[in-house]
């Protein structure tokens, strides 16, 4: 066995490794290409692919930090680990410590001061899946801390169901639209002074690849946006985390997140109605499954229907 720097020309090789071992949440090619090499943030460097005699993928990690351009609030300090994956019949050969040492070394020697597993930009997943207890008692016995759970929740509806009345459009002083390419910067303003970071980010990037607007409900008050709730089906400018895992379902897969209120306007119960918003918007669409990934508010969705689908332990180690 040996290590060697990750390319594109084995994308083929690391998409099939990921499906023989996580069946649980099929890999596509295209995403494999979105997420890790077509983000800037990828440390190739701190990367690598672990190859067999025949020089055949038995193991990969891929790494990320923050590397990109951008005015907005990213974790400079942190350095991410996307993936590490061992196939099957090589564990407890050591393989998996040879690629996450590789990967802390180079974290070391270039001023991370933290890593984090999962949650990078562009992640697959926000901590370890945790039916995989024996990935995370491996990360344990390397120093990582547990730092608590996040769910996929997931509601499937009827497959015929009652015809789709019109949404109530406006509730007192707010109305619910969708977001036109001329609101652009207005929304863009109300994320970097309400919710910066992550998800001005995520929307920053999303204007980048071309989104119309399609994809984000936004709730006004005197004609101000103080909310948001993003929905993502199969025809979003790139592929979204709450659809990542879609090849699971013969019907199109929806999502539903993140959604925020102003922090002056919560309390009134609008947080809930733009989420109804959304999903109704993507019943009109006529999705049957939707999926509202990486969160802790598992009780608040319940009041929609919206059960716990996959759960994740997410982990850190600080320098």
């Amino acid at each position: 066995m040996r290590l060697v720097a990750i390319e594109q020309e084995r994308i083929p090789d690391m998409a099939a490794l990921w499906n023989n071992n996580l069946s649980a949440f099929p890999m596509r090619q295209s995403l494999l290409r979105q997420n890790s090499f077509d983000d800037e943030n990828i440390c190739y460097q701190a990367s690598r692919l672990a190859v067999d005699q025949e020089n055949q993928v038995i193991g990969m990690l891929i790494a990320k930090r923050w590397q990109e351009d951008l005015d907005v609030a990213m974790p400079k300090e942190a350095g991410w680990i996307q993936v590490l994956l061992v196939d099957q019949q090589y564990r407890r050969q050591g393989i998996g410590r040879q690629l996450l040492q590789h990967a802390e070394n180079t974290f070391c020697s270039i001023g991370i001061q933290q890593i984090v597993l999962g949650r990078d930009p562009y992640h697959y997943f926000p901590g370890i899946p945790a039916e995989d207890s024996e990935s995370c008692l491996w990360f344990e016995k390397q120093g990582y801390l547990n730092q608590g759970e996040d769910y996929d929740l997931l509601h499937s509806y009827e497959e015929s169901p009652p015809e789709i009345t019109s949404f109530e459009k406006e509730r007192g002083d707010v109305s619910f639209q969708t977001l036109q390419l001329a609101g652009k910067e207005a929304f863009l303003a109300f994320l970097h002074r309400c919710f910066p970071g992550r998800w001005e980010y995520e929307a920053m990037h999303y204007f980048q690849k071309g989104g119309k607007g399609r994809e984000f409900i936004v709730l006004k008050k005197a004609d101000k946006i103080i909310g948001f709730c993003r929905i993502n089906d199969a025809h979003s400018p790139y592929i979204a985390q709450n659809v990542y895992w879609a090849p699971l379902f013969e019907q199109e897969l929806g999502g539903i997140g993140p959604l925020g209120v102003d922090a002056e306007e919560r309390g009134q119960g609008l947080g809930l109605a733009i989420v109804e918003a959304g999903i109704h918007i993507l019943r009109e669409r006529g999705i049957r499954h939707i999926v509202i990934d990486w969160t802790g508010l598992v009780t608040f969705y319940q009041k929609l229907g919206y059960q716990p689908w996959k759960k994740y332990i997410s982990y850190k180690k600080e320098y």
